[in-house]
């Protein structure tokens, strides 16, 4: 009976904003309203840096992130090259580059960035970002974008380093495709922060919990050990009659 009173004392609900003011149910979350971004990314920057088992959890992102890009059939995807708070993706580049996936990273260009595929040799740029050689190819085509975050507020959008520049990128980006943030600690905020042009996710990952994002539906919330919540992960894509899979 206490197990049940301190269960229900810990659960805190949150509104989707942008998926039609659907109820859910997040627990072992502190319920603190910021009024601020810059007041949440601090908050969540200190609790990125004091994270414990970095290693562990950046594997378990790694096999979640993989499975995804297996699950949607991704043929090229946008993926990030991890700053120190940031899940590491060197793993997860190497695995999709053997299995024939071209990977893309961000190559910044003033207050944006345009993708470039991922080659070597590389060099750490503005903001200590690794980057590899600019490229003059053709704008491409990717199947799958997965972006680093520092939190997560109330409308399910993205709350980054204060830049701007996946907004900007994602705003001229056509067509869009299914976005996954993901980062090593669950930091979301009830509070309603972000502005109209930040980008919204279709999926947020952190190792220990999932949250998806599901139309009418509402978000959902995974979590447990990954033999469970692999499978449901997997029911996240629906194929339609070409074979492919969506969201």
């Amino acid at each position: 009976m206490r197990q049940n009173v301190l269960a229900k004392q810990q659960e805190v609900y949150y509104n989707g904003y942008d998926c039609i003011q659907t109820s859910l149910k997040v627990t072992t979350m502190q319920k603190i309203k910021f009024e601020t971004k810059s007041e949440f990314r601090s908050y969540a920057r200190a609790k990125l840096c004091t994270v414990h088992n970095a290693y562990k959890r950046d594997k378990i992102v790694e096999k979640h992130i993989l499975e995804m890009v297996k699950q949607v059939r991704a043929r090229s995807i946008l993926l990030y090259v991890s700053l120190p708070i940031e899940a590491n993706t060197r793993g997860i580049i190497a695995t999709c580059r053997r299995r024939k996936c071209k990977v893309y990273v961000p190559f910044m260009e003033g207050v944006s960035f345009k993708m470039v595929k991922w080659r070597l040799p590389s060099r750490r740029k503005k903001f200590n970002i690794e980057e590899p050689n600019n490229s003059f190819a053709v704008k491409p085509k990717i199947d799958f974008a997965i972006v680093p975050v520092i939190g997560v507020d109330g409308a399910f959008k993205r709350i980054g380093f204060g830049k701007g520049m996946y907004d900007r990128f994602f705003a001229s980006l056509e067509p869009k495709p299914p976005i996954l943030f993901v980062q090593r600690e669950f930091c979301m905020t009830q509070s309603l922060l972000s502005e109209a042009h930040d980008i919204a996710a279709d999926i947020y990952l952190t190792p220990y919990k999932t949250i998806i994002k599901r139309g009418t539906n509402g978000l959902r919330v995974i979590s447990g050990r990954w033999s469970c919540a692999s499978k449901r992960r997997c029911r996240i894509f629906h194929c339609k009659e070409n074979g492919s899979c969506k969201l």
